[in-house]
């Protein structure tokens, strides 16, 4: 009903009030006339029932007005609905699956994830909760928060350092740019590229010599050896490497072309049988072969020049072996690293043994590669300038270090395109390291072949 009628019902009552005085408390206070309304004198039955023929009037006229206003059409109702609607839609709530609001990851929001909410969920709970936001679970993220946090206040940061921490997580878990972090954050994006850089330096250089070590301790080396030995029949072996292009944005340089058609940076890593990095290096633009990355890095220096002791060494077959790397064919042959005979199962029947147990051994890299950009997503296509991507790609890998000792629970690998390429020619000052690795690696095969073939 619109204004008008309401008004001459109004009027009506009134009227009704001054012909039939019983009926005066009609228009009292509406919360009292609802709170009686069953059982008030001023009902709609004890109003029939009046001796008074004016209830009779009042219902006739009232009723003709009613069917007059409801009969026409008013603009003045629909714009007053359309009104009311828009007022409802102002007020409601925005939907957090459509809207993202800044307040979500506001410094107090965080706190009160941090703080409040946290001893109030279950640990399963929280952890998967904080793994879908930073990418690892809550007792890894105040480890890391706990060693940065010194080095972060030295900086004079005016954010937290957990807050900060956790925002660079969040950007190297999901691969947010700085734009789309500086949206969520209320920050301008120069500052969340100022504090990514911050954090993932931290990462690279005082977290890096904690959780990527290269293992000579007599403990440590007897575990990986063993392990590889169960894992391929092969004896002393104690990691495997392996290069992987990490793609990069905004950058034409010719010699970033990876071979498989995309800008990038060349990442090395030596993985241990838990899929730990124990070495990482990334000095090499995509279109560096793995043999040249390997020859260019400090891991070749220190293993050519007798840096690295390992103590363990066995006897194969009147051999001493000690400690070994292995790799796939793109990597030359050294007493340090051992690859395949072949590449297409071509050799004796003890040479293609051989191959199949090292290429066993060398999956456990390729899998650890496709955890790292599993988990730390910016790796799929890197978004930070190329002064910083280095450090970006070290500091995600020992983020990947920190979940495996830890053993978080493993994500979707990242399939890393089919490696192709030829073998790298034997340099004049490794002549001497391949003559002595080709006599022992048929040691090791013709060992394996007897031992496999006498059970």
């Amino acid at each position: 009903m619109d204004q008008s009628f309401l008004l001459m019902l109004s009027n009506l009552l009134h009227l009704h009030n001054h012909l039939d005085p019983t009926t005066a408390s009609l228009l009292s206070d509406a919360s009292t006339a609802s709170a009686s309304a069953t059982t008030s004198p001023t009902s709609p039955t004890s109003l029939l029932s009046s001796t008074s023929a004016a209830p009779l009037l009042f219902f006739t006229i009232a009723s003709v007005l009613s069917y007059v206003a409801s009969s026409r059409p008013s603009s003045s109702s629909s714009t007053s609905a359309a009104a009311a609607a828009a007022a409802a839609a102002a007020a409601a709530p925005p939907n957090p699956a459509t809207t993202s609001s800044t307040s979500d990851y506001s410094v107090s929001a965080f706190r009160a994830l941090s703080t409040e909410h946290i001893w109030a969920m279950e640990a399963p709970l929280r952890d998967a909760q904080w793994r879908s936001l930073y990418g690892l679970s809550y007792p890894v993220f105040t480890t890391v928060v706990d060693k940065l946090k010194p080095h972060i206040a030295l900086s004079n940061l005016s954010l937290p350092s957990d807050y900060a921490v956790a925002m660079v997580l969040s950007r190297l878990s999901h691969g947010f740019s700085a734009k789309t972090l500086s949206s969520r954050y209320s920050l301008e994006p120069y500052l969340i590229s100022k504090i990514t850089n911050m954090v993932t330096r931290l990462l690279a250089t005082k977290l890096y010599p904690e959780f990527i070590k290269i293992p000579v301790s007599r403990r440590r080396l007897h575990e990986t050896t063993q392990a590889f030995e169960e894992l391929t029949s092969l004896p002393n072996m104690c990691g495997a490497i392996d290069g992987s292009p990490v793609k990069i944005r905004n950058n034409s340089n010719p010699s970033h072309r990876c071979q498989y058609g995309f800008q990038s940076v060349l990442l090395q890593v030596v993985a241990d049988h838990k899929k730990i990095f124990w070495d990482v290096c990334v000095r090499a633009p995509g279109g560096t072969d793995d043999a040249t990355h390997l020859r260019d890095s400090l891991l070749y220096d220190r293993l050519t020049s007798g840096d690295i002791v390992w103590d363990k060494v066995i006897n194969v077959r009147n051999h001493h072996v000690r400690p070994y790397i292995v790799g796939d064919w793109c990597y030359p042959l050294l007493s340090f690293l051992l690859n395949p005979f072949s590449t297409n199962g071509s050799g004796t029947p003890a040479q293609n043994l051989f191959d199949s147990a090292l290429m066993k051994g060398r999956s456990v890299v390729v899998d650890a590669i496709g955890l790292l950009k599993g988990r730390w997503r910016i790796l799929q296509d890197l978004n930070v300038g190329m002064n910083h991507a280095p450090q970006t790609i070290v500091a995600c890998c020992v983020l990947h270090n920190l979940c495996q000792i830890a053993r978080e629970p493993e994500p979707e690998l990242w399939k890393e395109p089919e490696e192709s390429g030829s073998p790298p020619r034997v340099l004049e000052s490794e002549k001497q390291l391949y003559l002595f690795s080709d006599k022992l690696r048929q040691v090791l095969a013709d060992d394996l072949h007897h031992r496999l073939s006498s059970r």
